[in-house]
């Protein structure tokens, strides 16, 4: 899968990293967090722009989720549950989690972005029980970009981190070896020495 995330990435750019997170938010399973994970990596390596691509990330799910919203607001229960059944979704599980949306609806509109199957189900559920489109976008804008910059900076500050230290450990791999087997070894000897004391 991440061959594939990495080919479209590549091929498509901005526009398929856009694609991949309105679909997502409809509910077809791509891993949008390896999506944004290697368009960090790409963005250090000058592949992107800063700008373009998270904005591409952000309009993609919060597009997404505004259709996922309106699925849940004009078709209801029946129809997420009719299709929900494929990935697991009974009619016991979303009613379980429509209560504790509606008992800590900001917060979970704000954070659902970062807990994957919930990301997906938050907007049908604000749909469902009739959350002010207007709220919705708020909350769901702010936590989309939190998400997305999150993942982006992350892909690409590790992605940095690993290219420099990697240089190092290639260029001192042989003392490293050395000075890790001489410290197993002296906490052995000592180890070894305490038994036979005891």
């Amino acid at each position: 899968m991440h061959f594939h995330i990495g080919h479209l990435i590549h091929e498509y750019g901005v526009w398929g990293i856009f694609l991949i997170l309105l679909v997502e938010m409809i509910g077809i399973p791509f891993p949008a967090e390896t999506t944004l994970t290697f368009s960090g990596f790409a963005l250090s390596k000058g592949e992107f722009r800063m700008i373009p691509l998270l904005l591409a990330a952000i309009l993609g799910n919060v597009i997404g989720s505004s259709i996922a919203y309106g699925i849940g607001r004009f078709l209801g229960k029946t129809v997420i549950l009719r299709w929900g059944k494929y990935i697991g979704l009974t009619e016991e599980r979303l009613n379980k989690a429509e209560e504790r949306f509606m008992k800590r609806r900001v917060s979970i509109l704000l954070i659902s972005k970062f807990i994957a199957g919930i990301r997906i189900l938050t907007p049908y559920l604000a749909g469902i029980n009739g959350i002010p489109f207007s709220v919705f976008t708020l909350y769901n804008s702010i936590g989309a970009a939190l998400w997305v910059i999150v993942f982006v900076f992350l892909g690409r500050y590790v992605d940095v981190a690993w290219g420099r230290y990697h240089a190092i450990m290639h260029k001192h791999l042989v003392p490293i070896i050395l000075v890790a087997a001489v410290i197993v070894g002296i906490v052995a000897w000592f180890k070894l020495r305490n038994k036979e004391k005891a």
